[in-house]
């Protein structure tokens, strides 16, 4: 069987700082085109295609390279080191199937249900926070203090603490970025350092006062009689901080970009909210991912249809690509067949994706029931796909129903 490293791929850089809106969208539409399914990248070779991906993100033989990344970076002390080595993403095998056995239960979709009522009430509060003529910016009105509110509710710490949640989570996740480790790891550190103290208070605070909260839940959650300490439910709730707000506001930002470009889109929501929103929900994920690339490395030698990754290569796994479908167009009236694998697939799927899926509901639903007409009002201003791919702004007039 050939070496992976021997085939004659085409390239495809995803940390191109150019690689913004149409030209990302070109770019990953030309690779596409390509014959094959895999394609190499600055740091290994890139998967594009469902199977292929699956395969990956589910074998044992490939695990997230977290820790070399760590290593490769010279990250050997401190918050950061510390947030990596424990990092639910970085654990596996019996380690990992404790933790999930722990904190799953506090977010099954009956357990997230609970915080629904409030963010229907963040969002009438963000609503009501448009100006008259309403042109606004939905990244800076809508789509960033939402997320930062449900979580500190979620979390039960203040409703005023959002902020600053927004901004440790922003910083915390660029660990995920070998562009940021470079040149803003001391930022990084330093937002680590201090949400680690802020939860170390959350959870005394807790512990002396449960409440209906994550944190409580987690506090009481038992599995075959064992119970979380309070380091590892620190890193717990900053693997859902960091999970759970960018994120979010990213996927809500482009759900909502997509059904402004698509007006007809927008009508068939507004004319039965009820049954669209999770349409709408499912098919901006599955179209306009904000992962675009989640990255595995072998552990092993690992072979998959006749081609052998030796043990030590890094697999991107496109899910931009693996999420395809024929016709490819934004279409919430479509019948759609076979996993997306923008949460990921396996024992690493995202721990808060039905967490994310209640949010994105509730505010696609609010929108359509309050909002009669929503327009681009400019050009939105693209992130790139390296790492999280979101919107920086994305200027919007909204026309109350």
């Amino acid at each position: 069987m050939p070496l992976v490293a021997e085939l004659d791929l085409p390239t495809f850089d995803h940390t191109d700082p150019d690689l913004r809106g149409d030209a990302y969208r070109s770019a990953m539409s030309g690779l596409r085109g390509h014959d094959g399914w895999l394609a190499a990248g600055p740091f290994g070779f890139i998967v594009l295609d469902r199977e292929a991906g699956e395969f990956f993100l589910r074998t044992r033989d490939a695990v997230f390279p977290g820790l070399t990344i760590g290593e490769l970076f010279g990250i050997e002390s401190g918050p950061l080191h510390e947030e990596i080595i424990h990092n639910i993403i970085n654990i596996n095998g019996d380690d990992h199937r404790r933790l999930r056995n722990l904190v799953n239960p506090a977010l099954t979709p009956r357990a997230v249900d609970r915080y629904r009522p409030l963010m229907g009430e963040f969002l009438a509060q963000l609503l009501d926070a448009v100006p008259p003529d309403g042109r606004c910016d939905f990244v800076e009105t809508f789509a960033k203090p939402y997320p930062s509110l449900t979580i500190a509710a979620v979390m039960g710490a203040p409703l005023s603490d959002a902020p600053r949640l927004h901004h440790w989570s922003n910083w915390i996740q660029r660990q995920f970025d070998a562009t940021s480790l470079m040149t803003e790891r001391e930022l990084i550190e330093t937002a680590v350092a201090e949400f680690y103290d802020y939860a170390d208070g959350l959870i005394a605070d807790r512990r002396r006062s449960p409440g209906d909260d994550l944190i409580s839940t987690l506090i009481r959650a038992v599995h075959d009689g064992d119970r979380l300490g309070d380091a590892e439910l620190r890193d717990l709730v900053l693997n859902i901080l960091v999970g759970g707000v960018d994120t979010s506001q990213s996927q809500l930002a482009h759900a909502v970009r997509l059904l402004a470009e698509h007006p007809e889109q927008w009508e068939l929501l507004r004319s039965d909210p009820v049954a669209y929103a999770p349409r709408v929900v499912e098919e901006s994920i599955r179209y306009e991912p904000i992962t675009p690339f989640t990255a595995r490395i072998t552990i092993a030698e690992t072979e998959h249809r006749g081609i052998t990754f030796p043990a030590g290569t890094i697999v991107l796994i496109s899910a931009w690509h693996a999420n395809r479908a024929t016709p490819d167009a934004f279409d919430i009236a479509a019948e759609r067949s076979g996993r997306v694998l923008t949460f990921g697939a396996g024992i690493h799927y995202c721990v808060g994706a039905n967490l994310a899926r209640a949010e994105m509901y509730e505010g696609i639903a609010f929108l359509a029931r309050t909002v009669r007409a929503i327009e681009l009002d400019g050009e939105p201003d693209y992130g790139t796909p390296s790492g999280i791919y979101g919107l920086s702004s994305l200027p919007v007039r909204i026309e109350a129903a």
